[in-house]
């Protein structure tokens, strides 16, 4: 599987546009699975299920990784392309479907947040910050709305996975390390037309 996959064509952009798709799409990041595993999974109708794992085949987003017989019957199990998409630039003149497929896979991953939150151990939550200063805190949850240039932004993008890749560097080693743990991240950000916050002036601590 890559880490990134970009999109160049149109027929890309409209078929991971599809909610339901987009949805598929992120299952098959996470492992493989059968037309009826996800049919299951996500309640939805074999038949249905097959017609959108065409689609995402024929486009390149998926693809089938084994086989297996079972009574008879070959099963395909299908596995996500790569771990995430991004459209080239070639796709800028589509702007209403890059806004959608775009919009319909921070749901997915969202909704991937919400699980992880949700069945993450007790022990994950339990233990109070006891502090303001982050350097003592065993997790992190926040939301900020901060005003920023176009460029300025992209430049705190690149110094956020520069972090990201030095931890994902140090977390290798740590699988041989029996204090080594398993953190779940997401990060958005993403222009907004009006804030969901007031704006209120922030106290400096003494």
């Amino acid at each position: 599987m890559k880490q990134a996959m970009a999109l160049t064509t149109f027929e890309q952009l409209k078929a991971i546009s599809d909610p339901l798709r987009a949805e598929m799409i992120m299952k098959l990041v996470e492992t493989s699975y059968t037309g009826q595993q996800l049919a299951v999974l996500l309640e939805t109708s074999r038949p249905k299920i097959h017609y959108h794992l065409k689609e995402l085949e024929k486009n390149g987003l998926i693809e089938v990784i084994r086989t297996e017989e079972k009574n008879g019957i070959v099963q395909k199990f299908y596995r996500a392309a790569a771990r995430g998409f991004f459209p080239s630039e070639d796709l800028l003149p589509y702007a209403e479907e890059l806004s959608e497929s775009t919009r319909q896979l921070y749901v997915q991953m969202t909704n991937k947040t919400k699980s992880a939150i949700l069945t993450a151990p007790e022990s994950s939550f339990a233990k109070a910050a006891g502090s303001t200063d982050p350097k003592d805190w065993d997790k992190v949850g926040s939301i900020w709305e901060i005003s920023a240039t176009e460029a300025d932004f992209q430049e705190f993008i690149q110094g956020l996975f520069g972090l990201m890749e030095k931890l994902r560097e140090k977390s290798e080693a740590a699988e041989y390390d029996s204090n080594g743990k398993l953190y779940h991240f997401s990060a958005y950000g993403f222009e907004i037309d009006t804030p969901s916050f007031d704006q209120v002036e922030m106290e400096e601590e003494d």
